[in-house]
């Protein structure tokens, strides 16, 4: 079924170039394929509950034709030379650059995030097609040095088979490519979950790979409700993968309903992230350090920063600037070039925020700025600073998602590493200080998967993403990530003659 389910009046759709990105049905074996009861779910804006659209809400049935086409398509994908892969990814990535404008007014609607930080995720997203459009011819054969007499022996890479791939709300856009750009490259083929919140980035992408010359049945999308799609991933032994980003607890879920099928998990889970300042560091640039790694995506980042430590000795002055410039940041509509920071996801996340502002301040923690419901627009909190809550607050023990700071002094270098490590999390840590033998000690200390130290932005195509302890299994991006979606194969040749 191809026909479109029609979309709403809202008012942002009219700045569209090209509405057929706005896509609402499933694509599954290079068709647009609706509910075959025609069910589907409401996509509203953030800022102002507004209906952006409806979306084919697809079930188990669907899935499992997705997995039919994956599985049906991916001999033929596997087989094409990488360069002809390759090819595909960077015109797929060509499309999404030119469409940046209506890809990041499409994410906004759905997602609320503010429209500059939507034009930098689609720059983002589009990298990783590049990168694997490079590693696509690397998946290099290595030779053995033989233990046996007359034999030559070859270990090579192969593309694991078909794979899932399930996505969170807060980067629709990057956390497709980052999965699927690595799958592809290496010759899987692809069924997609995107999440129900954020459904619109995803078919859009679908479009444009079916622009760039994807064949049918290699990058199937399902929208839809959660549960029996990605139940039916799991339980598929067609599926060799599932690639999964989101929170640790439904994580563990969907390792377990794996088990049965002995997948391959790739899982990047929840962080809780530790900043810690030294007496030493710049405190003009720590703050900046800190408002970017706190608050970019309003604050609804893995990678944001929870804990803040700061060395006691210079605490009262990094914490008069940082209130000033948390005071500063405007709170408005994603839509509203001027805004810097947006609305929440949905009222769970306004409510969890709410709850530990409260839970801190019960334990004596104090609020500098903010606190409270924004209350001129629905679902946005006023960016927040919090100081002197103890280390068991609940911000300080479960991630945040929203725009609230926590700041803590320090006193000892051995003090604030234990604190930091004290965590089931380990994705990320940030590091500020001038002191480059105390950061090299800081980088072995701290048990996190990635550490920045004097700066915020680290990921990328060539970096290999992801975490320790509870904080996922495996890495994306880099190498890494395109071999996590491979096996290996070893060839033992008998050359006597």
């Amino acid at each position: 079924m191809n026909a479109q389910i029609p979309v709403t009046s809202h008012p942002a759709l009219s700045r569209l170039t090209d509405r057929a990105l706005l896509r609402t049905l499933g694509h599954i074996g290079g068709r647009w394929t609706a509910a075959p009861d025609a069910a589907d779910f409401a996509v509203t804006d953030p800022a102002t509950g507004a209906l952006v659209a409806r979306v084919a809400a697809l079930d188990a049935s669907a899935t499992d034709a997705a997995i039919a086409a994956a599985t049906a398509a991916f001999p033929a994908w596997a087989a094409r030379l990488p360069q002809e892969r390759a090819r595909i990814l960077r015109r797929w990535a060509a499309l999404m650059l030119a469409a940046v404008d209506d890809l990041a007014l499409i994410m906004t609607m759905e997602q609320g995030k503010p429209l500059a930080e939507s034009r930098g995720e689609i720059a983002y997203a589009a990298e990783f097609l590049d990168w694997y459009a490079d590693e696509a011819p690397r998946m290099n054969a290595e030779g053995v040095t033989p233990h046996l007499a007359d034999v030559e022996m070859i270990v090579r890479r192969e593309a694991l088979g078909p794979v899932g791939v399930v996505t969170p709300w807060n980067f629709p856009s990057a956390m497709i490519t980052r999965k699927v750009a690595a799958a592809l490259a290496a010759g899987c083929t692809v069924v997609v979950h995107p999440s129900a919140e954020t459904p619109l980035s995803a078919l859009a992408l679908a479009e444009l790979a079916e622009r760039a010359g994807l064949p049918d049945g290699v990058m199937n999308m399902v929208p839809g409700d959660a549960a029996p799609i990605v139940g039916q991933m799991c339980a598929d032994p067609r599926l060799r993968a599932m690639s999964f980003t989101g929170s640790t607890g439904i994580g563990r879920r969907i390792a377990a309903q794996c088990a049965p099928t002995m997948k391959r998990l790739v899982m990047e889970l929840g962080g809780h992230a530790p900043l810690i300042v030294f007496a030493d560091a710049d405190i003009d640039r720590a703050v900046q350090i800190t408002m970017d790694a706190k608050f970019a995506t309003s604050g609804q980042d893995c990678l944001a920063a929870n804990r803040i430590y700061v060395a006691r000795s210079i605490l009262p002055a990094f914490t008069e600037q940082l209130a000033a410039r948390i005071a500063a940041l405007r709170v408005g509509p994603g839509l509203d070039p001027a805004s810097q920071i947006g609305p929440l996801m949905h009222d769970r996340a306004l409510a969890k925020v709410a709850a530990q502002v409260k839970d801190a301040v019960a334990r004596g923690g104090r609020v500098l700025v903010g606190g409270a419901a924004h209350p001129d627009l629905a679902l946005a909190y006023r960016p927040t600073l919090i100081v002197d809550a103890p280390d068991d607050a609940l911000i300080h023990r479960e991630e945040t998602f929203g725009p609230v700071a926590s700041v803590m002094a320090f006193d000892t270098e051995a003090e604030v590493i234990a604190r930091a490590n004290d965590t089931d999390y380990g994705l990320v840590a940030y590091v500020v200080t001038r002191d480059g033998a105390r950061a090299l000690r800081m980088s072995r200390a701290l048990e996190f998967g990635m550490i920045a130290v004097n700066r915020v932005k680290i990921t990328g195509g060539p970096v290999p993403f992801g975490g320790w302890k509870q904080s996922g299994l495996g890495r994306e991006g880099s190498r890494h990530g395109l071999e996590a979606f491979t096996e290996l194969k070893y060839l033992c040749i008998d050359t006597a003659a």
